[in-house]
């Protein structure tokens, strides 16, 4: 679990695609202070389990599976990452609860700099702008952030100098693909209301015997 608050920027030292999986090696300085083989790391807003570890880099195996909903393939040889270490519980949450299970990529459309803000632009899917909100919380390349403005498949986004300067953002160009993390709960509810919806009791053949059809 994760807060969406990230802790550096890392480099991409290797990026290798194997039969099924891949394996991408990061070089860092921050995230590798306390960390042991088997903690979890977050690679733009992705999960990954520390399986290597050296004095200036962590490595992780990839799967397919990851491969298929993120930006991963995208990756070579000196592209920035955002970095987080998995949330212990004796820390503050400062953003919003991340799981670090990406529900699939966005497209960057364009950064503009507007008084204390930059305001950020993205193209989404259907299936993810179902579970996006005005004022609601989203996650991009492991970033917490709040919705400003959501119109059909677009999405607006307020942020921050400091995040922007101190993340990849400053590094997005148009079109490039930025991982998604959708609010949790939405999931959650939607699931509760599908579930509700085929196991409730009042049937048409119930409103029939009792006069209502």
């Amino acid at each position: 679990m994760f807060t969406g608050i990230i802790e550096e920027t890392g480099s991409i030292k290797n990026f290798e695609i194997k039969s099924d999986n891949a394996e991408i090696v990061v070089e860092c300085s921050k995230v590798l202070d306390g960390t042991k083989i088997g903690d979890s790391i977050s690679i733009d807003g992705v999960c990954q389990t520390v399986v290597n570890l050296s004095e200036n880099s962590f490595t992780a195996e990839v799967s397919k599976e990851t491969l298929n909903v993120t930006n991963f393939l995208e990756l070579k040889s000196g592209d920035k990452v955002n970095l987080e270490r998995a949330l212990t519980l004796n820390e503050r949450i400062g953003g919003h609860i991340v799981s670090g299970h990406v529900d699939g990529v966005a497209e960057f459309v364009s950064a503009v700099k507007n008084n204390d803000f930059y305001e950020m632009s993205f193209k989404v899917t259907n299936e993810l702008s179902r579970y996006i909100v005005k004022k609601g919380s989203i996650t991009l390349n492991g970033v917490s952030l709040t919705v400003a403005e959501i119109q059909n498949n677009a999405i607006k986004i307020a942020v921050i100098p400091h995040t922007f300067e101190n993340t990849n953002f400053q590094n997005l160009k148009n079109g490039q693909k930025v991982n998604v993390e959708t609010d949790v709960f939405a999931k959650y509810i939607e699931k509760f209301l599908l579930n509700e919806r085929t196991t409730s009791m009042i049937t048409e053949d119930f409103l029939k015997e009792n006069g209502f059809i």
